[in-house]
């Protein structure tokens, strides 16, 4: 890699940013409040069968067939993109799903789509974006199903992947002292349509990409990692507390090293870019004798990859920036998801 191509990582993280305003940000952002029902919902089902390792507050559920585990998850689009973009609203229908397979661990098979229309154009757009992800990763999209005139406009897409059944990284396995790694592609841009997103995708050749979602398989088939979550909806640190939620845990991250961007350069305030989707990002956990490989691996594909804190034995994400400490969640009174949560038993 080139001098003048190595992503902006140090410095200050914002003039005007503080640990108060940042936890406020986090915790009032629509991306992690959304996630408030996924706990109400989840006690309605009931699940018993031997062969389902793992379900709800994972990246995608886990289902042991014969010697490997198949690896099952469906994400829906947030209707404000939808509505912004159909043609990238499409093209993340795809990605979201194969981010899910591949913070499992996991290698995506193939995909299908329930998608709801107003019109043809719309239909012609959210499919020209879900063909191009598809061909650029390389999984199809193989079926679905197609509401041709509704008053809206709808895409969901289910997705099937594998995984070695010892080589499956979860969400709920993270330890007290492990450390916790912040995974990201920096060369991207904020996307024209929406504010909130970062594409670092779009402009990458296939074998790229396939490189940084093999990354995790590696991660997950040589035990270098205890837990993960890909990067989604809520931002760096409310995925880290979704992950935290599931492992009944805490931790305490260090602002000034989650990596980022040039922030001034992209006009991006550090409570922004801490909430934003990334396009291709990460948070694991790992013993801390794992992290410098960890790191390694990811920078062989043109991500950067840093330990931003450690994992703790409380309940409480905790974030410190300029010898400044405060809370950003109490997950055990009340967490992101809630399925676990004092609030709502």
């Amino acid at each position: 890699m080139n001098a003048e191509n190595v992503p902006y990582i140090g410095g200050s993280v914002d003039k005007n940013c503080s640990v108060d305003s940042v936890a406020k940000a986090v915790r009032e952002y629509e991306g992690v409040t959304r996630k408030h029902a996924i706990g109400t919902m989840v006690r309605t089902l009931h699940i018993d069968s031997p062969d389902v390792i793992a379900s709800f507050g994972e990246d995608a559920a886990v289902i042991r067939h014969g010697n490997e585990a198949l690896l099952l998850a469906a994400d829906g689009i947030w209707s404000k993109l939808m509505e912004a973009d159909p043609l990238w609203a499409g093209y993340c229908a795809i990605l979201v799903n194969i981010h899910d397979i591949a913070a499992m661990g996991g290698t995506p098979i193939a995909c299908v789509d329930v998608l709801s229309v107003s019109s043809d154009h719309i239909r012609d757009l959210v499919t020209q974006g879900m063909q191009t992800a598809a061909s650029q990763f390389g999984v199809p999209v193989v079926g679905g199903h197609l509401h041709p005139d509704t008053p809206y406009s709808v895409v969901d897409v289910a997705i099937i992947g594998t995984a070695k059944l010892d080589g499956v990284i979860y969400s709920h396995t993270a330890q007290a002292g492990d450390r916790v790694v912040a995974a990201i592609d920096l060369h991207g841009r904020v996307h024209p349509s929406c504010i909130l997103n970062w594409d670092s995708v779009t402009m990458k050749t296939p074998a790229q990409v396939r490189a940084q979602i093999g990354v995790l398989k590696q991660l997950g088939e040589r035990h270098l990692v205890t837990a993960g979550k890909d990067i989604s909806n809520p931002g760096i640190i409310g995925t880290l507390g979704m992950l935290l939620e599931m492992s009944n845990k805490g931790a305490e991250i260090v602002l000034d090293n989650i990596p980022r961007p040039d922030l001034v350069l992209h006009h991006l305030a550090f409570e922004h870019w801490v909430r934003m989707y990334p396009g291709m990002g990460f948070i694991l956990t790992a013993r801390n004798e794992n992290v410098d490989e960890i790191c390694r691996l990811f920078t062989g594909v043109g991500m950067t990859a840093r330990e931003i804190g450690v994992i703790t034995g409380s309940n409480r994400l905790s974030i410190t920036y300029k010898q400044k400490t405060t809370s950003v969640f109490d997950l055990k009174k009340d967490g992101i998801m809630r399925i676990f949560s004092e609030s709502v038993l």
